[in-house]
């Protein structure tokens, strides 16, 4: 027994030293050898706009510097890269930008920044040229921007204009047993509506056709100003499917050249007097950013304006890129309230909304913060439900034309088996002390005493909604519930009714939390800084695949996504002010 103690004791200390000596050349090589490649920027460069690994507007930072060597701090946000452009415009190194077959998920706000950003590139005069083997809605709305717009001869163009799907489960509850049980405040609330009914309602194809059409609005109006083409034309391609192939996309004047990607590159060589068999100098848009990150020169004046990224669904706990957190949010407030140099705060929101408990606590953050220093909010593509709620009492609201925003309204949403365990043969009894004393139970049928009080709770919650945006808008009660009801708005359709200031981007709100604290030179503070543990440090090892990996591998990305929209719904625990349903556009 002692010999295989012994054996077991060597084997252990082998499997120890190695795991010991792997881990340390990991951080040793992380953190001597992560900046040690420069990136150089040759003479006469093109910088290559690819974007498959940008999603979020801040790519974070953690307090625990072990954790940023391996965590997603190291990543580049989709403001880092707008900044960079913005750079480019001056560098003498840069003469031009090319989206080469351009992919991205970046929604439509982040897109339209991204947009503007490279217009005011162009007028520089240094080009800005595009290339795709086929162009989703999405990505040609980008790369309309181009100088000169390039297609692939079998290549094809998806330009048909917006629809939505929505699938109901009324008939599905009934023949399976699994009930949804739905509290509500809001006619426009249609988050639950598929459980309540088996067709779309009417005032929910009437947000819906009004969203739609508003940011297809959006979409041509930017595409006919690049392309020189009415939106009456584009709408009249769009309705037709005339622009369905390369030549039919050239005769329309949607692309300009129809060629392969050697011709493509040819191109951009005639527009930096390189030679036919010569390679001309390119540079990555990531590259690019890091090295301008990393040498741009910080402002000579104290004064700073933080800048705090709200990004993801409202959830309580600590909150990370992807989760608004009461944790980091309302820690990033303070700080930058009791910050001396810290002289205006703007809001960066991008949240279909959440927890409405989270919601208020962060709004509540928000009230104590403007009674010291000026907040301007910034919405990217979602400011909605909660994403309003804790963006209605800055001094400034700005949103893009296509942002998503509004949904002022709450419910609830409570799971029942009863059915279904009748009919599989369960039956559950309670015993209680008194009438109250037992909590919901999805195995015995809802208490209608239960659903009033609930009910009553989510009145509560939307009547201090609505309160708060009265008083933040500077609006009464009854005119802002006209507007509410869980309705969904664009930001243009919201600029109308007074629920946001004015149409802009990041840039613009930041230049208005700077004329609010009356100042002209500063500097720029990102927030939150995240706390992580220990643990969470080894989920982010180059060789740790996570679990969600290997299964999205299994099942594919559509399936994947699917699967985590059900285990949300599973999670969202209490009353909810959260957008009624996502919208992708492809």
């Amino acid at each position: 027994m002692r010999f295989l103690g012994n054996v077991m004791a060597t084997i252990i200390g082998i499997f120890v030293f190695f795991m010991l000596f792997f881990f340390g050349i990991l951080m040793i090589g992380a953190i001597f050898g992560g900046d040690s490649e420069t990136v150089t920027v040759k003479s006469n460069s093109v910088i290559e706009l690819n974007l498959d690994k940008i999603s979020a507007d801040y790519a974070g930072k953690y307090k625990d510097p072990w954790v940023n060597i391996f965590s997603e701090g190291k990543k580049i946000g989709l403001t880092d890269i707008i900044n960079a452009i913005e750079n480019a415009k001056t560098d003498g190194d840069i003469k031009g930008i090319s989206i080469l077959n351009g992919n991205s998920s970046l929604g439509m706000a982040q897109s339209k920044a991204l947009r503007n950003a490279l217009e005011d590139f162009k007028k520089s005069g240094k080009f800005v040229m595009a290339y795709s083997n086929s162009y989703s809605q999405k990505e040609y709305y980008l790369n309309s921007v181009a100088n000169t717009i390039y297609i692939n001869p079998v290549g094809d163009m998806d330009f048909k204009g917006l629809s939505a799907e929505i699938m109901f489960f009324k008939d599905f509850q009934e023949k399976s047993g699994l009930k949804m049980e739905v509290i509500r405040h809001g006619k426009y609330k249609s988050a639950v509506e598929p459980f309540l009914e088996n067709e779309m309602s009417d005032a929910n194809r009437e947000q819906t056709t009004a969203l739609l059409n508003s940011v297809w609005n959006s979409i041509v109006t930017d595409i006919s100003k690049s392309r020189n083409i009415s939106v009456e034309k584009l709408n009249e391609i769009a309705n037709g499917l005339l622009a369905r192939t390369p030549e039919m996309a050239k005769a329309n004047k949607l692309v300009d050249i129809v060629a392969y990607e050697d011709i493509y590159h040819n191109a951009i060589r005639k527009s930096l007097k390189v030679a036919d068999n010569d390679d001309y100098n390119k540079v990555s848009i990531t590259d690019y950013t890091q090295k301008f990150i990393t040498t741009s020169q910080s402002s000579s004046s104290n004064d700073q304006i933080a800048i705090i990224y709200a990004q993801g669904e409202i959830m309580s706990g600590e909150g990370d890129v992807n989760i608004i957190g009461e944790g980091s949010m309302r820690r990033s407030l303070q700080q930058a309230r009791k910050n001396k140099n810290v002289k205006a705060i703007v809001l960066r929101i991008d949240s279909p909304g959440g927890s409405a408990l989270t919601s208020d606590l962060i709004w509540r953050e928000v009230e104590l913060t403007k009674k010291v220093k000026p907040i301007v909010v910034s919405m990217g593509n979602y400011a909605a439900s909660g994403g309003y709620y804790i963006a209605c009492n800055a001094n400034t609201i700005f949103a893009e034309a296509n942002t998503i925003t509004g949904s002022i309204g709450v419910f609830g949403i409570l799971p029942n088996f009863t059915p279904l365990a009748t009919k599989i043969g369960i039956r559950t009894e309670q015993v209680k002390t008194h009438e109250n004393a037992a909590n919901y139970s999805p195995f015995v049928p809802i208490d209608e005493n239960f659903k009033a009080v609930t009910l009553e709770g989510v009145e509560h919650i939307y009547k201090t909604f609505v309160t708060h945006v009265a008083e933040g808008r500077k609006m009464t009660f009854a005119q802002v519930d006209s507007i509410a009801q869980g309705r969904v708005w664009t930001g243009s359709e919201a600029l109308k009714i007074g629920l946001v200031d004015e149409i802009g981007g990041l840039k613009d709100a930041i230049a208005k939390a700077a004329s609010l604290a009356k100042i002209k030179k500063y500097s720029t503070q990102n927030y939150p800084e995240y706390e992580k543990n220990f643990d969470d440090l080894f989920a982010n090892l180059p060789f740790a695949k996570s679990k969600s990996s290997f299964i999205k591998e299994e099942i594919g990305e559509e399936n994947y996504r699917i699967m985590q929209e059900i285990k949300k719904l599973q999670t969202r625990t209490g009353i909810q002010a959260i957008m009624p349903y996502e919208i992708n556009i492809n």
